[in-house]
């Protein structure tokens, strides 16, 4: 049931996004999720104004307008296995759970996968699985995957979440400095990939190998695989 004190900040942020992204699924399953359930109390009064708002550990939960264009852009399949990269809270995997088959997501901070596991299965998410995130990116035991999401800026195009996407497989992620990244929509075929620019934007940095690791310079060539 929807929480009344949010109602019309809620309405408001929906009827400008409705306008910003075409694909209306993605908008109707953000209707369905309560963002505030996803950010600390502290900050729950701010749960649906269009800003990116902290969760501990020095992460933040995106902002709706982010999590709409990324989530959209994917154009999901209802038959569709998705990879979520940076599960954080846990809101855009429960967006994600509402429009595909399965989503796997995996977190670096064992409290915040902790954390969002449960609130997930609380919620009643459960074409969920959190997974501890390791050294290697993503989660290629699980692979191959229909889309991949990454919510965290990389140097380069990781070549480890390439070859974890199915032929005709679509993978949005951040690439650039730590500071800015551009977010890039890849599109796997039999003969490569097609590279999209979708604009600017800033995440925290992706870490793992054929990431950034910790003490590394800046690497700003979005378009080289590793």
């Amino acid at each position: 049931m929807e929480n009344p004190a949010y109602y019309q900040q809620k309405r408001r942020l929906l009827s400008r996004l409705r306008n910003e992204v075409s694909d209306k699924r993605v908008i109707d399953a953000m209707e369905r999720v309560p963002r505030e359930a996803f950010i600390p109390e502290a900050s729950r009064h701010l749960a649906y104004e269009d800003i990116p708002l902290p969760i501990g550990e020095a992460q933040t939960i995106s902002q709706p307008q982010i999590v709409a264009l990324m989530v959209a852009s994917l154009k999901l399949r209802p038959e569709d296995r998705v990879l979520e990269l940076g599960t954080g809270s846990g809101y855009q995997a429960a967006v994600l759970s509402l429009i595909a088959r399965q989503v796997v997501t995996t977190e670096r901070h064992p409290s915040l996968a902790s954390q969002a596991g449960a609130r997930l299965d609380s919620l009643g998410y459960h074409n969920v699985s959190v997974r501890q995130a390791g050294d290697t990116l993503g989660c290629p035991d699980e692979a191959p995957f229909d889309a991949i999401i990454v919510a965290a800026g990389a140097p380069r195009l990781p070549r480890a979440l390439l070859d974890q996407l199915v032929d005709g497989g679509r993978m949005v992620i951040p690439v650039g400095s730590r500071r800015e990244q551009d977010l890039l929509l890849v599109e796997k075929a039999n003969d490569g990939f097609a590279v999209s620019n979708l604009g600017p934007c800033r995440f925290v940095p992706l870490i793992g190998l054929g990431a950034w690791q910790d003490g590394e310079s800046d690497y700003s060539d979005e378009t080289e695989f590793v």
